[in-house]
């Protein structure tokens, strides 16, 4: 290919994205006081519902984003993910003292750019348990949350790069999914270790793997040629350059506008400037597990009590607003020294394993994964020396029975939140992080692994006493936020099985603040189907109105 081929190739595929940012600035230039749906969080949920609702034809879409633009290498090249935490790009929350954990305090990353937490996570795509789906109707009395509906979603969405599963995987769809390619030995070895203490393995994590008892492999990863493929420029980018999506980066929507019980638009801050814009048809909220029952609270919407403290008026009582708060928390110090560098692959994050802590309990549990470097808890890297080199086996907990809540500390938006996770509040979630750290232990110092490990750094052998202190100085989370505005139908529930908030008209919530309880593995994928599920219903309603 010569220079003059290669050159016109290029200006060709950057046309597209030149003419979307032109058309963007125009329509944002020209913002107008009224669209027909008003989306709020280009997360994993919100750009899709975006995209979705710019399909239906003469429909007008703004979508709002707090954070900024993702047009950065710390987003784009997948190896560099880590540098995103604790960055402008993550809201960087923090919890109160948590008693259970000797009165740490958490930093909970969240993302805070366009794409949301799928600009600055770990790129792994988890499909879930199929028990979490089944859950998911039994409790919302909706056979359309089940895993069989669920499963027919994501073959619909999903464009598949991997071992032919035609069975439970698509091809053809928006989301690319491959499994992590050219993987790290030490990543094949990690399978290699579980199985040999008979943990079974498969071509995928997802699939046939969680429709039973879990098993361990390769990650399956959105990561193409080395670049992050985030939802938002999956979903919103390609319709970026047309007339009917407005996309809005560094707006902060602060309330939903009511008349009566009926929301009719949204408070904003854009620049500085406080703005009230109108939806004709519906407001959705995807702002995620924090800022959805904020934004809720703020409005109007929650436990009257809490909201009379703060002298905000009472929209509609719902007590489970900012309740039912769930994390996937793990156990961040089972370390490795090892004899070289290890060169980091991927999202240096290739391999994990999925099982029960006991055979009593209903479907795994537990969800360690490898991490191609040292990684551990400050407590813990002031009591040990932690290696240069190395690397680490996170021992997670998937399935936890603590459970949190976040409140308003005040009524405006920059008041902060508070937030208390209770983790590890439940006994039995100390002894399944107990067991995983055991399990870990088992695997990290299995023949296979021998050749990437010089020593075991952390824990060692300890005593049923220590180990229990160590689970509580290293436990972290893995910033699965979810569950604050739950779907159900019991006293706490927020929305009902069409994600409508209840008592209240044109206003519905499409993030993990939904979810009844978090799902098995990593959210971002579940919140895409809860994205889906949200615009399907929103289209079904509005072809009939």
């Amino acid at each position: 290919m010569n220079n003059k081929t290669h050159q016109a190739q290029a200006s060709e595929s950057e046309s597209p994205l030149k003419r979307a940012k032109s058309n963007q600035a125009a329509l944002r230039s020209n913002l107008r006081s009224h669209y027909d749906f008003i989306v709020c969080g280009s997360g994993s949920s919100g750009s899709v519902v975006a995209r979705r609702l710019a399909e239906i034809d003469g429909a007008s879409v703004l979508l709002f984003e707090a954070g900024g633009i993702d047009d950065l290498p710390a987003v784009q090249e997948a190896s560099q993910w880590t540098s995103n935490l604790g960055s402008e790009r993550d809201w960087a929350f923090k919890t109160r003292p948590i008693q259970q954990l000797n009165d740490r305090s958490l930093e909970l990353s969240m993302g805070k750019v366009l794409g949301g937490g799928s600009s600055i996570n770990v790129m792994i795509w988890s499909r879930g348990h199929k028990s979490d789906w089944d859950y998911f109707a039994e409790t919302s009395g909706d056979a359309a949350w089940n895993y069989d509906s669920v499963l027919g979603q994501y073959k619909r969405i999903e464009d598949w790069h991997g071992s032919p599963d035609p069975s439970h995987r698509g091809t053809g769809g928006l989301v690319f999914v491959q499994p992590a390619p050219d993987p790290h030995p030490m990543a094949v070895a990690m399978v290699d270790g579980a199985k040999s203490i008979g943990i079974p393995t498969f071509d995928s994590p997802n699939g046939i793997m969680m429709e039973g008892e879990g098993g361990a492999s390769v990650v399956d990863t959105r990561i193409r040629d080395g670049k992050r493929l985030s939802i938002f420029r999956t979903y919103v980018l390609p319709y970026m350059d047309r007339p009917n999506l407005t996309v809005v980066p560094n707006a902060l929507v602060t309330k939903v506008l009511f008349q009566g019980k009926r929301a009719i638009g949204v408070e904003v801050v854009v620049e500085g400037k406080a703005l009230r814009i109108g939806a004709g048809h519906e407001v959705v909220l995807s702002m995620g597990a924090f800022h959805t029952p904020k934004v809720l609270m703020q409005s109007g919407i929650g436990d009257e009590t809490e909201l009379q403290r703060h002298g905000i008026p009472v929209v509609q009582h719902l007590p489970g607003v900012g309740q039912n708060f769930q994390d996937h928390v793990g156990v961040a110090s089972c370390i490795w020294e090892s004899e070289r560098d290890v060169v980091i692959r991927n999202n240096g994050c290739e391999a994990t394993f999925f099982c029960k802590s006991d055979s009593s309990v209903p479907t795994p549990d537990l969800q360690p994964c490898q991490l191609e470097f040292p990684f551990g808890s400050i407590d813990i890297a002031h009591e040990y020396s932690l290696p240069q080199r190395g690397w680490s086996l996170f021992a997670g907990l998937v399935r936890p029975k603590s459970r949190g809540y976040i409140r308003l500390t005040g009524p405006g938006p920059l008041d902060p939140l508070e937030i208390q996770p209770n983790t590890l509040e439940h006994p039995d979630d100390v002894q399944a992080l107990m067991r995983s750290v055991e399990i870990c232990r088992e695997i990290g110092n299995s023949l296979s692994l021998r050749p990437f490990a010089k020593r075991e750094v952390t824990p060692g052998k300890l005593t049923k006493n220590l180990m229990d202190q160590f689970v509580r100085n290293s436990t972290l989370t893995y910033w699965h936020q979810t569950s604050t505005a739950k779907m159900g139908r019991d006293a706490l529930s927020v929305v009902d099985s069409r994600l409508k908030v209840y008592g209240i008209e044109n206003l519905r919530i499409a993030d993990a603040s939904i979810m009844p309880r978090v799902t098995t593995g990593n959210t971002m994928a579940p919140c895409v189907v809860i994205g889906e599920r949200a615009a399907e219903l929103i289209k079904r309603d509005h072809a009939r109105s």
